[in-house]
């Protein structure tokens, strides 16, 4: 029985083509276990993004293998990654990405409507409440700090239950604490609710609440880092940030 959520084998993404070749991703091969939470972090244009979308399956990769929940994403048409996505993926972007003119409760609706599913009101107050936002339901996004509109997009993300989590920079533009609410919400997506959660970061403090950090380098896998502090993250960050002379 395979117990990872998401695995990429030998991943390349170029854009471009010719001279004007760009190499995002080179033959990177990762493996994320189910109920586990990875940090990816790197240097800008290590290609951290660039790893999420396409293990996310919104960007394909030009060669290699992404497989999710047991599903190889290379044969499936445009249409079926589309459905896997929606039935097996939220996202947390930095930018919230919320609709300004519906409230709280109807964003948080917004990827069952779009499924077609059903959506009971008591799962969505279910969702705002789980992210500490339950009296909020009727406000609109611009009625709400930047914290509790992420907090908004995180409980969007929740709502159709994803087995897998990927966050770019999900508390990027957020103060401290509410940074550290919004990481404590995705710690526990792991360890209570068995979701594994990818997090893009750049806060050695913010990957210090996963179980590891996956580092990138130049589109490469420059090693790992498990359990690790907020101090031993950046100094392994330092180095990989120290170009020679």
């Amino acid at each position: 029985m395979n117990h990872d959520a998401i695995q990429l084998r030998s991943v390349s993404r170029r854009y471009g083509s010719g001279d004007g070749v760009v190499t995002a991703l080179d033959e990177v091969s990762l493996s994320f276990p189910k109920g586990t939470f990875t940090a990816v972090m790197g240097p800008s244009g290590s290609g951290k993004s660039t790893l999420l979308q396409c293990a996310a399956g919104l960007d394909r990769p030009t060669s290699g293998s992404v497989t999710v929940g047991g599903r190889e994403l290379t044969g499936l048409s445009e249409t079926e990654v589309t459905l896997l996505r929606r039935e097996r993926i939220g996202f947390v972007f930095q930018a919230f990405n919320l609709l300004p003119s519906l409230t709280a409760e109807q964003n948080v609706a917004l990827p069952l409507r779009l499924a077609g599913r059903r959506v009971p009101r008591a799962r969505v107050h279910d969702a705002l409440r789980q992210v500490g936002l339950g009296e909020r339901a009727r406000h609109r996004p611009a009625e709400l700090s930047g914290g509790q509109q992420q907090r908004v997009a995180l409980a969007r993300a929740l709502i159709t239950r994803p087995e897998v989590l990927f966050g770019d920079e999900p508390t990027g533009a957020l103060d401290s604490q509410t940074g550290r609410a919004v990481l404590a919400l995705l710690r526990g997506m792991a360890d209570h609710e068995g979701q594994t959660v990818v997090m893009v970061t750049h806060d050695p403090v913010a990957a210090s609440c996963a179980d590891r950090v996956v580092f990138l380098v130049d589109g490469r896998v420059a090693g790992e880092l498990a359990g690790a502090g907020a101090d031993g993250i950046a100094a392994r960050m330092a180095e990989l940030e120290a170009v020679p002379c």
